[in-house]
């Protein structure tokens, strides 16, 4: 097994770190560079930085924070939310991003993938699909869809299928947001997990549900039917608002027989 990763989310809006349920419900959870410097203190293995305002002002304000974080921390930074364009990665990446993570620009305009790692190299392009679930296909299986707009407008395509054709356009990692389980503490989806691990050979970085510490090393570990586990573990409310600390989450992950990074 390969070391597993544990990425706080900063969901940034008007410069202020936000956090909701279902992508509703707005709160605001602190300051992103503050945030930032104590998960980098306590062991995180990257920060991923969204903008969710992702408008010129607030990609702006993200940028600039960006910078100030990137002075002093010195784990790889992603950041997404209004990249449409590879000059917004050229931004991004010359602000202190180590990659940057696209969603609707990519269904707009999935060429933009074969584009952006043209210009950086795949290792770089993070295809965010935020799913939902819509009933089951035509051989009785879940499926799932491909929503864009911060998760308002399904698109109707197969979450699965896009994340195959997302990979061979360029994209080098997924990061995968159950809209579903989102900010509910229940747990991740495991099923769409493991549906998209299945599908594709780069990493997947599940996102959305963490509820406790069993969850995060469950989604790691295995998605079910002796299939190892997500890359990497997003996670966001549990750190925002001090339910527990990333060196706990390693802990327990390690416990469980997860092998982490220190």
């Amino acid at each position: 097994m390969q070391a597993k990763r544990i990425i706080p989310c900063l969901d940034v809006d008007d410069g202020r770190v936000v956090k909701g349920i279902k992508f509703k419900g707005i709160q605001d959870a602190g300051d992103p560079v503050e945030l930032a410097r104590r998960y980098n203190a306590d062991g995180a293995d990257e920060l991923t930085f969204l903008d969710i305002g992702a408008s010129y002002k607030s990609r702006a304000t993200l940028l600039d924070m960006v910078r100030q974080v990137a002075a002093e921390v010195f784990i790889p930074l992603c950041v997404g939310g209004g990249i449409r364009t590879v000059e917004d990665m050229r931004e991004a990446m010359n602000s202190g991003a180590d990659k940057v993570s696209v969603c609707t620009s990519a269904l707009q305009n999935p060429q933009l993938l074969s584009e952006m790692a043209k210009a950086y190299g795949s290792q770089c392009v993070v295809l965010s699909i935020d799913a939902a679930r819509a009933g089951t296909g035509v051989d009785g299986k879940p499926k799932w869809t491909a929503y864009s707009h911060g998760g308002r407008t399904d698109t109707g395509i197969d979450a699965v299928q896009w994340a195959v054709r997302a990979v061979e356009l360029g994209a080098g990692e997924i990061l995968l947001n159950s809209i579903d389980a989102d900010g509910t503490g229940g747990g991740y989806d495991l099923e769409l997990t493991r549906a998209i691990l299945e599908a594709v050979p780069v990493p997947v970085i599940a996102s959305g549900g963490a509820g406790d510490l069993d969850q995060i090393a469950n989604v790691l570990l295995s998605t079910g039917k002796d299939a190892d586990g997500a890359d990497a573990a997003l996670v966001a409310s549990l750190l925002h608002f001090g339910k527990t600390t990333i060196r706990e989450i390693k802990k327990h992950a390690e416990s469980k027989g997860v092998r982490v990074r220190w």
